[in-house]
């Protein structure tokens, strides 16, 4: 997998990794303050559209697209069937909508601008407490 591939996997796992986890963060799992959820979305949003110096169309168009993803993957993930599959099987099933996804959001932004949201979506990666998880094997 080139350079490349891996940012836009790496960029679109840490959208649905944030998802999930800002859910059960809140407390009562996937039935988290939605008010406190969506605050902390929109001021994420607000850091980006700064940040990469998006328009309002483009800001728009990106949280309507991750909203979308989002709700597809939280379904995806919730799904009783998923449920016994290991983490590896969970992201090979849930990377065509990572790849629709991040398609959507190149053709709102273009190639030059989507190579920057992919480069800001990893530095600006929601830290979990506690240092959990991630990978650090």
């Amino acid at each position: 997998m080139n350079l490349s591939k891996k940012m836009i996997v790496c960029a679109t796992l840490v959208i649905a990794l944030f998802s999930v986890s800002s859910a059960y963060a809140q407390g009562g799992g996937m039935r988290g303050d939605t008010a406190a959820m969506r605050k902390q979305m929109e001021e994420r949003l607000a850091k980006m559209k700064t940040d990469l110096n998006l328009t309002q169309v483009q800001a728009d168009s990106i949280k309507a697209i991750t909203m979308e993803f989002g709700a597809k993957r939280r379904d995806m993930f919730m799904d009783p069937a998923n449920q016994g599959m290991s983490r590896e099987d969970r992201m090979a099933k849930m990377q065509p909508l990572n790849d629709a996804m991040n398609a959507r959001i190149q053709a709102v932004l273009g190639a030059d601008l989507f190579k920057k949201y992919q480069d800001w979506q990893q530095a600006n990666r929601p830290q979990r407490p506690g240092g959990g998880g991630g990978g650090n094997r």
